[in-house]
């Protein structure tokens, strides 16, 4: 959600300004806009894409050696041009003109704006941001440093955000701030930056910051320096770690492919080859996949309890089975941002497991620290992004290496977060006793063909994409899963909704016949993945319930699971049933079906309309 990026240097920034967002657009946003020095601060905002703004630029020659940019995705206020960001402040009395940024959500905006208002500042636009302008403005006044009034002005903030500031009296600085919202340094050698993602500043520099909670920066062309305050009693000047940058600038370029959705779903082989690379050339798995302490967190580990969102509350649903199934170990799943508002019961034997592709999810970030105060003791990170706060709030951590994932709906992410929760599932089971020699070798044998059995799966493309077209002129769907594959119908119909914009809801086949069989008609799609396990009976039943009203089914299936295509029940076929990994192999067509679906409507499939990548606010 929102992208920042800033910039000082030696030479004309504004490039690195725009690439910045461009590289950032996957977050989601409706307006964008840019602030440099150049005889005083030079804003330009727009509604609409980085693309307009880039256009705006070039119209008026805008340069800059200093300057901050924002993506905006809007939560208080309106898309417009007054909303959008960069935001000003500065009056008759306090006349200092600051600029600011910012990503999150300010909790207590209301009555800082009362307070702010009394002190003679005017508000221009509807947004909680702009309660940071001037607030900052206001302490400058009294401090006449903009480090320690930006300290000052946190300390007075409730809520989650990433700022970045600029003064008009002191244009050869920035300074940005972090709480709760992802933000990071990169360190050039003409400039130094910043921004919300390091894909921002790949072409900039690889040497990057992560900067902690209640950390402030101060960045000017050749240095830099951190302060925290987290504790407002002790603002001290901090040391944090330079990392070089893995990611590549291809990883992060389209290449041969239409939309970011479409190269991230045919990545997924090689994304899953790269988080099982640790087991693929061994004969037994071992807890430290997990962490140096993960053994030790293990052998008190009686029940899972699993905090996510979205696509990785599927992933959760499906580890479930898993590890229920296959460790013999409890487990529940709850959405994190219900979990937070609620008032369960803690066990200190209890591993508290937090899912997320970006390691920045609000919600399951005060989740796991919730989980924390109530008494959990220990807590394992499944995420794609080393560095996240997820990463570090956590006891033991296990990245699953996707790569980084552009298109704001999911896919590979939640297909190595698959692949990832199945081990954590065999690895308590070993530990537990329940895994033999034998299953072992046969589950690992397994998760080694797994990248050729996607790679396979792929192939029905050519299939999907006549069931698009058809597909496409319907209003809404209905998806059916039974068992361990009822998530993946959940998975499918919210991957339908994100692109397309069509109404989908998935149930558990066998709970049509209790309210939702009323929907069916023949203009009503149904979903149905079919593998051939031991629910293929009851599901087929299910099926002829669906059939027999009239209904159009569209069926994902075994090649063994003996379901004949006939009027109105459409079959594409995959391989022979894969037993444990099915869910995973069967995540493949329902991510193509919504692929192709939105291409037939014209929709934009990586920056769907109202959602964003990374949701880093409630």
């Amino acid at each position: 959600m929102c992208g920042i990026v800033g910039a000082v240097a030696n030479n004309n920034i504004v490039p690195v300004l725009l690439d910045g967002l461009l590289h950032l657009e996957y977050r989601g946003y409706d307006s964008a806009g840019l602030v440099v020095t150049c005889n005083g601060l030079q804003r330009l905002r727009t509604t609409g894409r980085v693309a307009e703004l880039k256009k705006l630029v070039h119209e008026k020659n805008i340069q800059g050696l200093a300057g901050i940019a924002h993506t905006r995705w809007a939560t208080h206020g309106v898309p417009s041009e007054r909303n959008a960001h960069p935001h000003f402040s500065g009056t008759a009395e306090s006349p200092a003109r600051i600029a600011i940024t910012h990503n999150g959500i300010i909790e207590n905006h209301e009555i800082m704006r009362k307070r702010l208002q009394a002190e003679g500042f005017e508000f221009i636009s509807d947004t909680d941001s702009e309660v940071i302008a001037h607030l900052i403005s206001f302490n400058l006044k009294y401090t006449g440093d903009l480090i320690v009034a930006v300290c000052a002005s946190i300390a007075e903030l409730q809520g989650a955000y990433a700022i970045a500031v600029m003064e008009e009296a002191r244009p050869e600085r920035i300074v940005v701030a972090r709480n709760g919202a992802p933000l990071l340094l990169g360190l050039g050698e003409s400039g130094n930056y910043a921004a919300s993602d390091a894909s921002a500043l790949l072409k900039a520099t690889r040497n990057m910051i992560y900067l902690e909670e209640g950390d402030v920066a101060e960045l000017t062309c050749d240095r830099y320096r951190i302060v925290n305050c987290l504790n407002t009693n002790s603002v001290k000047e901090v040391k944090r770690s330079v990392h070089e940058s893995n990611l590549s600038s291809e990883a992060i370029e389209l290449g041969p492919y239409a939309h970011f959705m479409q190269k991230e779903i045919f990545e997924q082989p090689s994304a899953v080859a790269n988080t099982l690379e640790m087991i693929l050339n061994a004969k037994s798995i071992s807890p430290n996949l997990f962490g140096n302490k993960a053994e030790e967190v293990f052998s008190r580990t009686s029940n899972v309890l699993i905090l996510a969102c979205g696509t990785s509350y599927h992933a959760g649903l499906v580890a479930r089975h898993w590890l229920e199934s296959v460790a013999g170990i409890p487990c529940n799943v709850e959405i994190a941002s219900e979990y937070r508002y609620r008032n369960p019961l803690a066990d200190q034997a209890t591993l508290v497991v937090g899912i997320s592709q970006s390691g920045e999810t609000a919600d399951t970030l005060a989740a796991i620290s919730y989980a924390k105060k109530l008494g959990h003791q220990y807590s394992l990170a499944i995420c794609n992004v080393p560095e996240s706060a997820l990463i570090r709030q956590a006891d033991l951590c296990f990245l699953t290496h996707a790569g980084p994932e552009i298109g704001v709906a999911s896919t590979k992410a939640f297909t190595t977060q698959l692949a990832t929760l199945l081990l954590l599932a065999m690895v308590l089971a070993k530990m537990r006793h329940k895994l033999s020699t034998k299953d072992e070798r046969q589950m690992i044998m397994a998760l080694r063909h797994l990248p050729v059995a996607l790679q396979h799966t792929l192939q029905i493309e050519s299939q999907v994409k006549i069931w698009a077209k058809s597909f496409a002129q319907k209003r809404h769907a209905l998806f059916l899963g039974r068992g361990v594959h009822y998530p993946i119908a959940m998975e499918g119909a919210l991957k339908l909704k994100e692109i397309s914009y069509i109404h989908a809801e998935a149930y558990a086949a066998g709970e049509l016949k209790h309210g939702p069989l009323a929907l069916v008609d023949n203009e009503m799609p149904v979903v149905a993945i079919a593998p051939n396990d031991q629910l293929i009976g009851k599901l087929k039943s299910n099926l002829q319930e669906v059939h027999a009203r009239g209904g159009e089914l569209y069926v994902f299936a075994d090649a063994d699971s003996q379901i004949m295509q006939s009027k109105n029940l459409h079959v594409i076929r995959l391989s022979e049933h894969a037993g444990i990994l099915s869910p995973i192999l069967h995540t493949i067509p329902l991510q193509l079906l919504a692929y192709h679906v939105a291409l037939v409507k014209g929709t934009d499939v990586d920056k769907p309309r109202n959602l964003a990548k990374a949701v880093t606010v409630e």
